[in-house]
């Protein structure tokens, strides 16, 4: 059930925007067919979420079964007991009973004033593990994880997560974590898909390409699609769930039309090239954590 609602609804990371701005945005995703739609407690949208949601159930377009709703869990919120009031709290803000999958958004622990806090990471997993058994989710999953901790994880409470969200874009492919995954049964989704392919918004350290590369351009006017969307198709052929952000409503559109082409072996290969180990999220700030994951 779970592929059944990335595959055929794709996914939506909502950017940055006024209140109205996310809400008109979840509403659009909806009508281009977007059936999962991934916020958290720190994004701050998940009344607009609930709301954009709301509008579009009582418009008939949508019935709340049919879409998948991720929300995570921040590092403040990290002890065992306050895993079950934070989701609570974040269904209020919903408007919903339950959420379809939640998130440890990282494994490293902090207070509210963001200092690290020693809290290990697999008391938080029992947390969900209790949210799960009391239907307050129907499935959980952590993000930014790196493969020891998701063994740990697993070996430790024998349940392995549903979903593990991780920086995927070409300039940070993660074979070998996308090869532990596929093994386990593990669905990848991507944050951050488009990497540094936009020169606005590319540190000058960031490693090629940007979205005039040459060879990028003639595969992407070879199937008259746009190079992000080339992109897009490209983590998806990886067997990457990308989660691409947005509050424009054509941006919203494009990013879901990369279902009638597919890359050839050589495309591919090219894309595969530009794979440079680049991380744009590194969180250096709780590097002294024994579970920084990187």
């Amino acid at each position: 059930m779970l592929w059944l609602y990335l595959v055929l609804g794709a996914t939506s990371v909502l950017g940055k925007g006024s209140p109205e701005e996310v809400q008109q945005a979840v509403e659009a995703a909806i009508d281009a067919g977007y059936r999962h739609i991934d916020t958290a407690h720190i994004y701050n949208t998940e009344k607009q979420v609930g709301k954009g949601l709301k509008k579009k159930i009582e418009e008939g377009v949508v019935k709340r079964e049919d879409m998948f709703i991720t929300t995570k869990l921040w590092s403040d919120a990290h002890p065992r007991d306050a895993v079950i009031p934070t989701l609570n709290e974040s269904l209020n803000h919903l408007g919903m009973d339950y959420v379809d999958l939640y998130l440890i958004h990282w494994p490293v622990a902090t207070f509210s004033n963001g200092s690290i806090q020693d809290v290990d990471y697999l008391d938080t997993w029992k947390g969900l593990m209790e949210a799960k058994n009391l239907g307050l989710t129907r499935s959980i999953g952590v993000s930014n994880f790196n493969i020891e901790q998701l063994k740990r994880l697993i070996d430790s409470s024998g349940v392995t997560p549903a979903v593990l969200q991780i920086e995927v874009n070409l300039n940070i492919q993660q074979p070998e974590l996308l090869e532990f995954c596929k093994a386990h049964n593990i669905v990848v989704m991507g944050y951050t898909p488009f990497g540094s392919i936009f020169p606005q918004k590319a540190a000058e350290s960031a490693p090629p390409p940007r979205v005039d590369d040459e060879q990028l351009v003639h595969i992407a006017k070879k199937y008259n699609k746009t190079v992000p969307q080339v992109v897009l198709r490209y983590l998806f052929e990886l067997g990457v769930v990308p989660i691409p952000k947005s509050v424009k409503k054509n941006r919203v559109e494009e990013n879901i039309d990369i279902f009638d082409f597919e890359l050839t072996p050589e495309e591919r290969n090219l894309l595969k090239s530009y794979d440079a180990n680049y991380k744009i999220v590194n969180v250096a700030l709780w590097k002294d954590s024994p579970y920084y994951p990187f």
